[in-house]
């Protein structure tokens, strides 16, 4: 073999080798630059809240919720929160009738009933807070009431809740522990209702809340009274067997049951689970 052609051949060897090199080299850059790809593809595998939720929620929870709602959409930006707010009995019906709901959270555990017993909870009810009956005056007290029994006087205009509602129940209980008997002026259907009667003078005193009292300001005044440790609610929470927007319906009740949740209903003035 000549010197020429062992020179050109080792050339072509040499050009081989370079050329497997660059390929290997190719590879491991198209792989390295595929793997921040492929991780972030894993990151983002979780699914991102969004959407409306719909929360039936009970009257007395409405300035909690309404903060707890707007807190949520801060932190989950493309989520609404709506409400429907008003007596348990009333949204519980509205529910096992079909309403198009994602959570419901009520007043006492009779009401909740009333959905779990017709299938419609997705499962079991929590109770996230409880809440105690105070008595709602004019500011000032001017008719001096001092007690539950005080609202027995003749010629003073009481309000009660309806005794299908939670609120309406426990001073129906509170009554019976005191031994009292009282006939109020009205029955309202939910216990804002009640609390707007004395707000807008139409009644002397109103069973209602202490929640409601704090919520209400220099509106009223409030008095508390011993029998309404007799007669203390539990509020539970669900889900909705049919919710329209589970996922983002359960992140809002893990809202309502954290610590920053609790704190804003501890506020609000009611008691904890």
């Amino acid at each position: 073999m000549t010197r020429s052609v062992r020179r050109t051949r080792r050339m072509l060897q040499l050009a081989g080798a370079g050329a497997a090199a660059l390929m290997a080299l190719s590879a491991c850059s198209s792989s390295d630059d595929s793997s921040p790809s492929q991780s972030g593809s894993s990151g983002s595998s979780s699914p991102k809240l969004s959407g409306t939720v719909t929360v039936f929620a009970a009257a007395s929870l409405k300035e909690s919720f309404t903060a707890l709602g707007k807190e949520f959409e801060k932190d989950h930006p493309g989520t609404k929160v709506t409400f429907n707010f008003g007596g348990s009995d009333t949204l519980a019906a509205s529910i096992t009738g079909g309403a198009p709901a994602d959570v419901f959270a009520a007043a006492s555990g009779k009401t909740m009933k009333i959905v779990t017993d017709k299938g419609d909870a997705a499962g079991t009810p929590a109770t996230f807070v409880r809440n105690q009956l105070e008595i709602a005056t004019l500011p000032g007290n001017p008719d001096k009431v001092a007690s539950l029994k005080d609202l027995t006087k003749s010629g003073l205009k009481v309000v009660l809740c309806d005794k299908t509602v939670p609120c309406g129940a426990a001073a129906q209980k509170a009554l019976d522990a005191g031994k009292l008997e009282l006939t109020p002026a009205s029955y309202e259907p939910d216990v804002k209702s009640a609390l707007n009667k004395v707000e807008l003078k139409e009644a002397d005193a109103a069973v209602v809340y202490k929640t409601d009292v704090k919520a209400a300001g220099g509106k009223v005044e409030g008095v508390e009274f011993p029998e309404s440790a007799e007669a203390v609610n539990d509020y539970p929470i669900v889900l909705l067997k049919d919710a329209p927007n589970a996922e983002t319906a359960k992140a809002f009740i893990a809202l309502v049951q954290s610590a920053e949740g609790q704190k804003v209903l501890s506020e609000a003035g009611f008691l904890k689970p």
